[in-house]
């Protein structure tokens, strides 16, 4: 009988020695990780030393990982501290590049482009500027897709308080990006 949860399985077999199983691992999860260091850093280059850091030290912490929490909540949580430890108050903006949520009639057209690109570019600038705090319940949320419960797992805090900081961090972001629109 199969595993309910195909990362309880890899990680298992990972336990005992089998590297098929631990690059399984890191494939399903090295893009949302790389994500994840990207919005704390906003620097594909540190995001991407990050990652490599990350799966560098799930290898080596494997063991004590608790099945009793989900994988990928655990490996959020590594990358998320990681990328903040490895902050050195770098202030880049980069573009947001998530064009494969549209259509490709959508992406062809000009002007959709061009709105696009200025959206991001707006969007992301305005996330660069709020708190690293800030910036990471919104990407767990917004560009990673975790429940408040997960969040409060991945910061290992209370799901009322993911709450209440997604939602004070929300009220910034928008008045950051009305301020923008206005100017």
């Amino acid at each position: 009988m199969e595993s309910k949860d195909p990362d309880e399985a890899l990680v298992e077999r990972s336990r005992a020695g089998d590297r098929a199983a631990f690059a399984a691992l890191v494939t399903r999860y090295q893009r949302p990780v790389y994500n994840a260091a990207y919005r704390v850093l906003g620097n594909a280059e540190d995001a991407a030393d990050v990652s490599q850091a990350v799966f560098l030290r799930i290898a080596e912490k494997l063991d004590d990982y608790d099945p009793q929490y989900k994988f990928f909540s655990w490996v959020y949580r590594i990358a998320v501290n990681m990328a903040l430890n490895s902050r050195r108050g770098q202030d880049h903006v980069r573009p947001i590049d998530d064009e494969e949520d549209f259509p490709d009639s959508e992406r062809a057209d000009p002007e959709w482009q061009l709105r696009s690109a200025q959206l991001a570019g707006q969007v992301q600038k305005a996330l660069m500027t709020l708190t690293v705090d800030d910036r990471v319940v919104l990407t767990l949320r917004h560009f990673q897709d975790l429940s408040y419960r997960e969040i409060g797992q991945v910061l290992e805090i209370k799901e009322k308080t993911v709450k209440s900081r997604l939602f004070e961090a929300r009220q910034r972001l928008r008045e950051l990006l009305q301020f923008t629109q206005a100017a």
